[in-house]
């Protein structure tokens, strides 16, 4: 009989201790999936709340503003506070280099185009990547606007990166870009230049 109740103790024990280690074992795999669902909402976090400050500068080196650039799901927001700019409408676009030679600034080359698209929110084959809404500078010479460009990332490992390849630039040209004219809207000079680099490089 008391061998019998010690069987059964026996068997008992065992069974609680088997479940105390399958218990123990799924708390550490759910720790882990856990673990590993928190640090990719972290780096999609960290993704989105990257930004980057470009100091713009006309053909003179005078500071005339600057523009934050976000990293957001749909793209990069642009957001430009502007001063000391003459008056009017003015094209706002992404340049191809980040380079920003006075008083020209061929250096920054042609529109951002990773897509070979034809230029212009109004072709059909269009617009660029890079191409901007125009800018609306008032009578005080200042402009405060934001703009999403679709599609955009600041991700070095993508074709859309505005950083990737020694960065990109903003531009604000001298008159209004036509939505049409190839290749950048018949828009004049280029007057105002921001290089977009990662300054932690």
């Amino acid at each position: 009989m008391k061998r019998g109740i010690f069987l059964l103790l026996l068997v008992t024990l065992i069974v609680g201790l088997a479940a105390c280690g399958d218990n123990a074992e799924e708390d550490g795999m759910n720790n882990q999936t856990n673990a590993n669902q928190e640090n990719t909402e972290s780096d999609n976090q960290d993704d989105e709340d990257q930004t980057i400050d470009v100091d713009l500068e006309n053909d003179d080196g005078e500071s005339v503003g600057t523009a934050i650039l976000g990293e957001e799901s749909e793209g990069v927001e642009v957001t430009l506070e502007g001063e000391n700019l003459p008056k009017g409408m003015h094209a706002f676009h992404i340049h191809e280099n980040g380079q920003c030679e006075a008083p020209d600034f061929d250096s920054a080359g042609d529109h951002f185009n990773p897509d070979d698209d034809n230029h212009g929110f109004d072709d059909s084959d269009g617009p660029h990547l890079g191409d901007m809404p125009n800018i609306a500078v008032g009578d005080d010479g200042e402009v405060t606007q934001s703009f999403l460009v679709k599609d955009a990332t600041l991700d070095e490992d993508s074709d859309h990166s505005l950083l990737a390849d020694g960065g990109t630039s903003l531009i604000i040209h001298d008159g209004a870009d036509d939505g049409e004219s190839q290749p950048s809207g018949d828009a004049g000079d280029m007057i105002v230049c921001g290089p977009i680099v990662d300054d932690e490089e």
